[in-house]
């Protein structure tokens, strides 16, 4: 007959001995079972790594509320109000202007100015919802760092289906979200599930982005290795950076609008900040003066690496601000990983 009675989870043998008739039995030790609910317990309030307290630090500063109104606010809120108030006044003059001509062209003017406060009015709500919808990222970026630390699995599920869906509108990534559904369903430790969230959802669009700051740099690097004019340098680079860093933040599930990307550039500026600037590993005389890079080439070539530099530095940044996980599956990109042309060797070498 078969004992299906319930068996202890682990016991232990303790240095006492067991009386054998009238005396102790030297080969005889008591066996104590001991019932251990929890083998392995979780450790809580585990630290957070390093590099992810810089990148939460650099969101908070991006998406902090300005509470201070300094005297450059107060001339621009000033200086705002005078323009909105004489555009009304002439809008208001030309609407009774185009009356007095003819009622039909008073009619059509008031049409296009109603059209011109709805516009008005949808595009600041939209911009509320972009700053909202990219502080909703941030928050769901450190809420996964602590639920992974905590190993909790209840938080995690949660967590994890509102990264799903911040790419419901994203048919290439259904597969992936079918799979982070089943785990979610599945009794999986916090810790894995996170992992399996950012596995599927997270590494192909990682993917995509290297390939974007890739671009970028190598695009900033040629142009302004034979651009005539510093100027025009320094426009293009502005303008690559805008572009590379809406493109991140896009691929990433947010949808920055003009403050949004405003904010955005604030977390941005403070990653660099916090993480050393231009540091990108080593130091930067190290890695392009190392390579003999300066000995070989002219200085409007220099000025080209340099550049792309820079604006791998800031898409990685910006890489590092947008994702709305940690990086815990795979290790933060450098800049030698993403932009490897710009430390190539010499074949004299």
């Amino acid at each position: 007959m078969i004992d299906k009675s319930p068996r202890p989870r682990a016991f232990r043998l303790d240095d006492h001995r067991v009386a054998v008739d009238d005396g102790p039995s030297p080969l005889a030790p008591l066996a104590t079972i001991m019932t251990q609910r929890d083998p392995t317990p979780v450790e809580r309030d585990a630290p957070l790594d390093v590099v992810e307290r810089e990148v939460e630090a650099a969101q908070r500063a991006g998406l902090a509320k300005r509470r201070r109104f300094k005297l450059a606010t107060i001339a621009w809120v000033g200086f705002g109000g005078l323009v909105s108030l004489a555009v009304g006044l002439w809008i208001d003059s030309l609407i009774e202007a185009l009356f007095a001509r003819a009622q039909s062209l008073g009619a059509i003017a008031i049409a296009f100015a109603v059209l011109l406060v709805v516009g008005a009015v949808g595009l600041l709500a939209r911009e509320f919802v972009a700053v909202a919808r990219q502080r909703r990222i941030a928050e769901l970026h450190a809420a996964l760092a602590r639920a992974r630390a905590d190993d909790d699995r209840d938080a995690a599920r949660g967590l994890v289906a509102r990264l799903a869906a911040l790419y419901l509108h994203r048919p290439e990534t259904a597969r992936a979200r079918a799979e982070v559904e089943e785990a979610r369903r599945a009794v999986v430790d916090g810790r894995d599930l996170v992992d399996v969230a950012e596995r599927a959802l997270l590494l192909p669009i990682d993917r995509k982005v290297r390939a974007e700051i890739a671009i970028a740099a190598r695009r900033v690097s040629m142009v302004t290795a034979v651009s005539p004019r510093a100027i025009l340098d320094l426009l293009f680079v502005a303008a690559q950076v805008v572009r590379l860093t809406r493109r991140i933040a896009e691929l990433y599930g947010g949808r920055p609008g003009l403050f949004g990307f405003f904010a955005l550039l604030r977390s941005i500026g403070a990653h660099l900040a916090i993480t050393g600037g231009m540091a990108v590993g080593d130091s930067l005389v190290q890695q392009v003066v190392g390579h003999g890079v300066a000995s070989r080439i002219s200085a409007r070539l220099g000025e080209g690496v340099l550049n792309g530099l820079l604006t791998a530095r800031v898409g990685l940044s910006a890489m590092a601000v947008c994702r709305p996980a940690p990086f815990e599956v795979d290790k933060p990109p450098g800049v030698a990983e993403v932009a490897p042309f710009l430390f190539r060797k010499s074949k004299t070498e």
